[in-house]
Order: C-alpha cells, then structure tokens, then sequence
C-alpha cells in the first residue's frame, strides 16, 4: 500500500495554494475588483436565475442573516439587485439580480476565464493540464463536502 499523504499537511497547502489563486482571479477581474467573495458568490447564486430569500443565500455561502444583510445591502447600493416581496407572503422580500447585476456576469467571466485560461496554457504541461482535469471531480466533492451537524 502506498504512503498516504498527510492530510493536515495537504489541507493547509490546498488552502494555501487555492486562496493564492483566487486572489489571482481576483486582482485580474476589474469589474468585481470591489466586491468580496461573498458578494461575488451572492451574484452567482442569483445569476442561476430564480430569485432567492435572503436567509436562503445566508444559508448557502453558511453566513449569518446579519452577515448577508449587509451584504445585500452593499450590493443594493452598487444596483446590482432588486428586492422584491413576495406573491405568496408580502412579509418576505425575494432577492434578484438587477439588468446591472446580469450585465456583470459575462464580463467578470470573461475576465478571469482568459486570465486563468492564459496562465494554464503558458505554465503547464500538457501531462499538468490533464492531471488538473482529473482533479476536478475530486475539487468539486471537496467544495460540495459540509460536516453533519
């Protein structure tokens, strides 16, 4: 049986190594330069396309209701979505995004997909580009993983 690796060792260079490359993506997207990720998550989530309750987005990027208050309300100053109550319960208000909103996402895309795609091309082999593309089921699981509770 071959050696395992050490996983404590091998979260904290993943983390590491996947933090740098999103401050990569990041510092080469002008056009959500100012927002965190969570607000650029937040705009993803909503960029699926149905609208959601703000305790339903709190409860998928795992904030607080408070936490994504604040940043519903700092994307709702930049215009980037709309409250909307809804038809069911005029008490809730549904969270979309905005045409500004929407105009971001093929434009932040495009950004940081060439960044990245130009960064894969010039840096790695053809054997590195097919290992990372083995990785991405595993990544995905890693990123989908949540502890019971």
């Amino acid at each position: 049986m071959p050696n395992q690796p050490n996983t404590r060792h091998l979260a904290a260079e993943l983390r590491t190594v996947v933090g740098r490359l999103m401050k990569m993506m990041r510092s080469h997207s002008s056009t959500l330069g100012h927002l965190s990720l969570t607000e650029r998550a937040v705009i993803k989530l909503l960029a699926q396309g149905q609208p959601l309750l703000p305790r339903e987005l709190a409860a998928q990027e795992k904030v607080t209701t408070q936490s994504m208050s604040q940043i519903l309300s700092h994307l709702a100053e930049l215009g980037y979505i709309t409250r909307q109550p809804s038809a069911t319960d005029k008490r809730k208000v549904l969270i979309a995004l905005s045409a500004a909103g929407q105009g971001l996402i093929p434009a932040v895309r495009e950004e940081t997909d060439e960044w990245l795609h130009q960064a894969l091309q010039q840096s790695c082999t053809p054997g590195e580009l097919a290992s990372l593309n083995q990785a991405l089921p595993l990544l995905t699981r890693l990123v989908d993983f949540d502890l019971p509770k």
